[in-house]
């Protein structure tokens, strides 16, 4: 028999707030985190606009031996594990550590680390490239680190799979605890890519917004968005098996109840245009929590401000819901926070919980020019006070992977 899994603790670190309280506050107050990029020199760029995390110094949450030993996508990895950690208050003597997992995804990994040291390797010649390049760059590391830093000994892995990447892990942990291989598992995703290469790289793809307004920079679903806004941080979601969660009193946020996961197998950028595959991984995800289209209260879209994503994902939620399609309310909170990429799922998911638990329906910000084909309840810019009791969160990512999960409010049988 399957067991249930339910979300025993939050962590996070975004551009609208340091911490989830933070963050969902910024969420309440319908803040925008996105500013002028201060992480490098953009006068040859035409993108200026990105979501950065504020106020950073990584000297606040690490010594300097290990922040110069950390890049900047672990160092966020760790600090919103450590929240999520104690949150939960899991320690080591009310769980086995030998049955606690890792899954913390990452789109790109240590991209900041790996421009720096390829700058080294030609100005200054192979012999000066840090020992600590390839520990610091390689993707799998904030989730080896968060292993290292607690000493958690379970699975320990990480989905690269571009911006589903962290709503895969939280999937597949969702399906190791259910299965029994794990009694708790960290999950989630980080990111931190905004540096000139990283944003000429999508510059260059025609996928970023070159708007200098704020405001009108990250538009999901609005006619005249124009491109995505490159943002960063990390999400770590505690799922937990719930007899494990109950024998040890822990609060309970929320349920996990259904996952799905497909692949375009059509472009390397582009997803399909009739959003067909979007909406298998929606209703495998439905299948999965054995519910109807019409249960589903909220979606936090993928919804990223490019007029494929917003469009195309439209039309899959109308595929995958059919007529409960016309009644369901649909946000994208990456007004707010901009895109963090791999890490964009695992923040949707702690801004989906925080909705369940709150009963209020985060709104689509900044949101003026209604397009045809954008035709759902975008919620647009106020939130909504209502009872939440199921939350789909959607994922794609290039590659042409999909990945939906299902949140439902907590009840005691």
């Amino acid at each position: 028999m399957d067991k249930r899994v339910v979300i025993t603790g939050l962590g996070a670190i975004t551009p609208i707030g340091n911490d989830v309280s933070e963050t969902w506050k910024s969420i309440e107050n319908k803040e925008c985190g996105i500013d002028n990029i201060s992480l490098f020199d953009t006068t040859n760029f035409r993108t200026k606009l990105a979501a950065e995390v504020k106020n950073f110094n990584p000297t606040d949450y690490f010594d300097v031996k290990q922040a110069k030993r950390l890049d900047r996508s672990s160092q966020f990895a760790i600090i919103a594990a450590r929240e999520a950690v104690k949150d939960s208050n899991i320690n080591s003597e009310n769980t086995n550590y030998d049955r606690v997992g890792v899954y913390v995804g990452s789109g790109i990994g240590g991209l900041r680390t790996i421009q720096e040291q390829c700058e080294i390797n030609l100005e200054k010649t192979n012999r000066r490239v840090s020992p600590m390049f390839i520990p610091m760059s390689i993707a799998n590391m904030p989730a080896g680190n968060i292993s290292i830093e607690f000493g958690f000994k379970g699975e320990s892995t990480c989905n690269v799979t571009a911006c589903a990447s962290s709503t895969q892990s939280i999937g597949e942990a969702f399906r190791a605890i259910k299965s029994g291989y794990e009694d708790v598992i960290l999950a989630g995703g980080t990111e931190a890519a905004i540096c000139s290469v990283g944003i000429a790289g999508f510059e260059n793809m025609k996928a970023l917004c070159f708007s200098e307004d704020k405001t009108r920079a990250s538009i999901p679903f609005d006619k005249e968005r124009s491109g995505f806004v490159m943002g960063e941080g990390s999400g770590i979601l505690v799922l937990e098996e719930l007899e494990h969660a109950l024998n040890r009193k822990a609060k309970i946020y929320a349920e996990v109840i259904g996952y799905g996961s497909t692949t375009d197998a059509y472009h390397i950028t582009s997803p399909c245009p009739d959003g067909e595959c979007g909406a298998k991984a929606m209703k495998r995800a439905i299948e999965d929590a054995k519910i109807n289209p019409e249960d589903i209260d909220y979606i936090n879209a993928h919804g990223t401000s490019t007029h494929l994503n917003d469009s195309i994902e439209t039309m899959a939620i109308k595929t995958a819901l059919g007529e409960a399609s016309k009644n369901v309310m649909v946000s994208s909170t990456k007004s707010n926070t901009g895109h963090l990429l791999g890490a964009a799922g695992a923040i949707e998911a702690i801004i989906s919980t925080k909705a369940i638990e709150n009963g209020i329906v985060p709104p689509t910000i900044n949101y003026k020019e209604k397009d045809e084909e954008c035709d759902l309840d975008i919620v647009p810019n106020e939130l909504r006070k209502k009872d939440i009791n199921i939350v789909m969160s959607n994922s794609l990512g290039f590659g042409g992977h999909n990945a939906s999960i299902i949140l439902k409010k907590w009840e005691a049988q």
